[in-house]
This record gives structure tokens, sequence and C-alpha cells, in this order.
């Protein structure tokens, strides 16, 4: 599969580097890291709003960066639709003015007309033509920006944080809108964001970032099920994160836990520490099963957190945590021992 967008960039800004080398063969490729990490800025870059100092960019074919041959096309001539964090819309355009200045090159005035009209039935935002911006609910603003992006017909969307301005009820809907607004518009997507789960449900590949740099990189639900680095474990929602030594071929030695566990695969030299999602523990399973003692309990809705040590475990290291749903678990009676899959262990390395 030909790559459609490749990004090998570098930036300084005061104290912070930025060093990027980012492709995607299609589809819709997410940013995922803590703030401050430079996804924005990376997307500034890639749309032409910062310039990097040296690099170089192909969108769909097209150079639109390359420090060497002195390119550096505009943003208007990028052909990448930026979706901003707030939306950017014009407080005192109509929804229908906001839309049409997608399409600031467009003279004939019935062809813009036709297009504005077909993208705000696309968007579902019939019956709202003359409103503005203040008079939209945070998921109609969205589509009303998504609209003024997608008239223009962009090669590439770039996406910043594009659920950071709504509540947690409407982000969930308009996840989904959004997926099916991706999956119409039928070319590449990259999404910044520093939530696990809508880079989950929306990236079919992942990128994640730590100070400046990419620490990991691929599809995104091998990223979730094995991530290769510390950051990808944190970014991904791991609990229990430790360091840990190579013992044996296949075997680890956890010093701060006193416990050794098979991982049922051959352990890199560069394996540092492991990581062990909280629900990844399991009372009736004999691999790697160890005694412990239960600290806490607390009740969530719908699941039991547990935190824990091992029996033989550093006093003064950090409790263990174990996530169990609540027909699975009584309170009344705490488990003694616990066991994990080795393919459950996942072996990280520093960035």
């Amino acid at each position: 599969m030909s790559v459609s967008i490749e990004v090998n960039i570098k930036k300084h800004i005061g104290k912070f580097f930025l060093q990027v080398d980012l492709r995607s063969e299609g589809g819709i490729t997410g940013l995922l890291g803590a703030s401050g990490c430079g996804k924005s800025m990376t997307l500034k870059c890639i749309s032409g709003i910062i310039k990097p100092d040296e690099g170089k960019i192909v969108l769909n074919g097209r150079t639109v960066f390359d420090s060497e041959k002195k390119i550096n096309l505009p943003p208007q001539k990028r052909h990448a639709g930026f979706l901003f964090q707030n939306y950017a819309l014009f407080p005192n355009m109509t929804v229908e003015q906001n839309i049409s200045c997608g399409l600031p090159d467009e003279k004939d005035g019935e062809k813009k007309q036709n297009a504005v009209r077909e993208v705000i039935c696309a968007m579902q935002l019939t019956g709202l033509e003359k409103r503005k911006p203040f008079q939209l609910s945070g998921g109609q603003q969205q589509r009303a920006a998504l609209a003024r992006i997608l008239v223009g017909k962009p090669d590439v969307l770039l996406l910043d944080e594009p659920f950071s301005a709504l509540d947690a009820f409407l982000r969930e809907q308009m996840i989904t809108e959004l997926k099916n607004v991706l999956a119409d518009f039928g070319k590449d997507s990259i999404i910044v964001t520093h939530n696990r789960d809508e880079a989950y449900e929306l990236c079919t590949d992942l990128a994640v970032m730590n100070n400046g740099r990419l620490a990991e990189k691929g599809k995104t639900k091998e990223v979730f099920d094995y991530p290769a680095t510390k950051t990808g474990a944190v970014l991904t929602g791991c609990k229990n994160i430790v360091r840990a030594v190579k013992c044996g071929k296949m075997e680890v030695q956890v010093p701060e836990w006193n416990v050794r566990f098979d991982v049922g695969r051959p352990v890199e030299d560069t394996v540092s520490m492991i990581g062990i999602r909280a629900h990844y523990f399991y009372p009736d399973m004999a691999e790697n099963a160890e005694k412990i003692t239960v600290l806490e309990q607390i009740e969530e809705p719908f699941a039991w957190i547990i935190r824990f040590r091992f029996e033989n475990q550093d006093q003064e290291s950090d409790p263990v945590w174990w996530r169990v749903s609540k027909e699975k678990y009584d309170p009344d009676h705490p488990v003694r021992a616990l066991g994990i899959s080795p393919a459950d262990i996942m072996l990280l390395r520093e960035e």
C-alpha cells in the first residue's frame, strides 16, 4: 500500500524540540499523548500554520514542505482541512455564511450556493442555516465547522481535539457521528487527542507521542493490546507498571513485588519494566498465581477496584490495582490469591 501522508520534521520552539517521523497508508491516524507533548504542533506543521525548521511533508503525493528544496506551500494550497479545538466559527456570521468561507476561490455564486446546500444537508444542519454560532449546541457547532472544511473537498482532514469543547454525554454521541462523517469522507484523517477512548473508537492507526517524539506507532488495537513503551502503556490506561528484569528466556523478575512471572514468550534484553492492566488478574487462574493481601476495596457502579499487595511485596511500594465486575466478586470474602495469563503481561521498554 502506498504512503499517503509522510511527515518527517524537526522544530525548535524555545526549549521544546519536536522531532516527528510519521507515515500513514490510509485511514484514520490518531496522535495520542498528554498535553504539551507536541501533538497540536505536529498538526499545525502539517497544515502550514507553523513552519518546521527542517524536514519534509508529503500529502497524497504532493510535497507541501521540503526544507532542502525550499518548498513551503501556504495552508490554503495544501488541501488539508483543519478543525480547531474551539471550531473557530466566525461569531457574526450565520451557519450558511461560515460554510461559504470554505470556498474562497469559487466565483460562481450558483455553484457555491449548491455546494453549501449539499454539505448542509449531509451534515444534518438543515433549518439552522440562518443561525449564528452562539445559537447552536456544541454538536451543531462541530458539524458546522466540519461542513466548512468539507465543502472545499480537502485531500486530508486534520482534527485537533475535536471533542474537547463537549461534555461527556454529548462527546459519546458525537464520536459516533464523527465516525460516520470520516467514513463518508473516505480519505486520510489525522486526529489529535489525549483521550484513549476516542483514539480506540475512531482511529485505525495510532501514534503515541511523548516529549515531542513518537514513542511508538502501529495499528490501534495492537498498540492497546501490546504497547511497547511505558508511555504507550500509561496512555492506553494501564494501572500497574513496575520495573522488571529478565531472569530467564521467558521469565521476568519484579524486585518491587518480589515475584517472578512466566511471560510465555522470549524476553528481549531491552525490556526494563512490565505492565498489567487492572482487569487482567483472575482468582481462579493457576498461571503466575501469587498470594495477596487486600488493602482497600473501592465500589464503582458496576465494578470493584481492589488495591492489594503481593505476599512478599515491598511494604513501601505502591499497591497493585485489580478491577473486577460486581457479579464476580464478593467484598465480604476477599480473595487470597490471583493469577495472570503470561500473554497478558506487557513487556515494556523506555522510549
